[in-house]
């Protein structure tokens, strides 16, 4: 690892709340694909199997953000576990409800309890921020969150498609619950990292989103995410259609690998001038990396297509975390970072219910028309509201020096 990593964890405890927040983030890859593999196997109904991973995007995009909200209230440790119950309740209940064949709204009212999952990644994010504020070595931190995310989702699909093929369609599934389990009892049991909660007396009761900058970037997610839930949901659907529905998540672990690898490198730089820049730059070539799709033909073909197209995704949300920095107050920044993966929740739910709709209609070669789409409109989104993103919002926790120092950075 190179040296600028290996000084992150000089702080006591990095390293312990770093392998939590894996563990604890595991279940983000694996659940949604697990269950549209799991219930493909079962029934054979992409649309059933797309609507209900989105419906648990859905759920999650609505209680995310409120057991952030919590977190930065009263702290990781009291609303973490509680929320973790439910999740994995509901999810025992998902299994159960597919396994013995049970009507459908069994399903989806088992998806919605779903939704109640922490959103692990922000934690994490959190105490890297309240570890190193205001220093490079932030940049640095973001940016290998990022690459643990790439991690999880080159090994999540693998792991969750490859033992609901192998073993049995409830395996991948089930799996991911136990990963969360173990990774919030874990990182919730780290307490010395725990960011200070901020009582809604010390900073009012209003919400984050009301910063007209995080409203940019949470709407970009949006169609963002649409781009990934239905890349997944058109590639598996894509494998079956070629024969090799096995190979899905090897081809999904190279779009992952692509944006890992970029981590890395992204990581390592550093900077000058404004970060916005950047960001419209990363949305725009995710959006272009998502036109060789349409002319898949094989399936070595779309790995290297999606590899490619995935080098632009790491160092977007990297930037987009920076961003978020500049326009949340930091007594709300763990709810902020999560607004930002209802995002890409709410557009992972509308993306793979959309590819399952067109797979099921017109096939798997139309499908990847979805993202394009959605690529699109993701870079339509991001220039409308850029001159909203270039305002940063002062830091409540900052001093007036800093400030003004930012809005020269930005004005220069």
């Amino acid at each position: 690892m190179p040296s600028p990593y290996r000084a992150l964890f000089a702080a006591p405890g990095t390293k312990g709340f770093t392998a939590a927040g894996f563990l604890g983030r595991m279940p983000l890859s694996m659940m949604g694909i697990g269950v549209v593999t799991m219930v493909s196997q079962l029934t054979g109904r992409y649309g059933l199997a797309g609507a209900l991973s989105a419906t648990i995007a859905l759920s999650a995009a609505v209680a995310g953000p409120q057991v952030s909200r919590l977190v930065d209230q009263h702290g990781q440790r009291r609303v973490l576990r509680p929320a973790t119950l439910i999740a994995l309740a509901a999810g025992a209940g998902l299994l159960l409800a597919a396994h013995y064949g049970w009507p459908d709204w069994v399903l989806f009212v088992a998806c919605v309890g779903i939704g109640c999952v922490p959103s692990v990644g922000a934690m994490t994010r959190a105490r890297w921020a309240a570890l190193y504020r205001e220093t490079p070595q932030l940049h640095t931190a973001y940016s290998f969150e990022s690459v643990i995310d790439e991690v999880c989702f080159i090994f999540g699909p693998i792991i969750s498609i490859g033992l609901s093929t192998a073993w049995f369609p409830e395996a991948g599934p089930l799996l991911a619950g136990c990963f969360l389990a173990v990774g919030v009892f874990w990182l919730t049991a780290q307490r010395a990292t725990e960011p200070a909660p901020h009582p809604r007396e010390h900073r009012g009761g209003s919400s984050a989103l009301r910063s007209p900058g995080l409203q940019v970037l949470v709407a970009t997610f949006v169609a963002t995410g649409a781009i990934f839930g239905s890349v997944d949901v058109v590639t598996v659907a894509f494998a079956d259609e070629q024969g090799h529905k096995g190979a899905a998540s090897l081809v999904l672990a190279l779009y992952a690998g692509g944006s890992c690898a970029a981590g890395l490198v992204f990581g390592l730089l550093r900077f000058k001038g404004a970060p916005e820049p950047r960001w419209l730059l990363g949305i725009c070539a995710m959006a272009v990396s998502m036109i060789p799709l349409l002319l898949v033909g094989n399936l070595p073909f779309l790995a290297v297509a999606l590899f490619v197209s995935g080098m632009a995704v790491a160092p977007t949300m990297i930037t987009t975390m920076s961003l978020i920095e500049e326009h949340v107050p930091r007594a709300q920044l763990t709810e902020g970072m999560t607004w930002v993966s209802t995002g890409l929740a709410v557009g992972v739910a509308l993306g793979s219910s959309a590819a399952g709709w067109v797979i099921d209609a017109a096939g798997a070669d139309a499908g990847y028309g979805v993202p394009a789409v959605a690529g699109t409109v993701a870079v339509v989104v991001g220039f409308l509201g850029y001159r909203r993103l270039s305002r940063p919002a002062p830091r409540r926790g900052g001093t007036v020096e800093q400030h003004s120092e930012r809005q020269e950075r930005h004005v220069a």
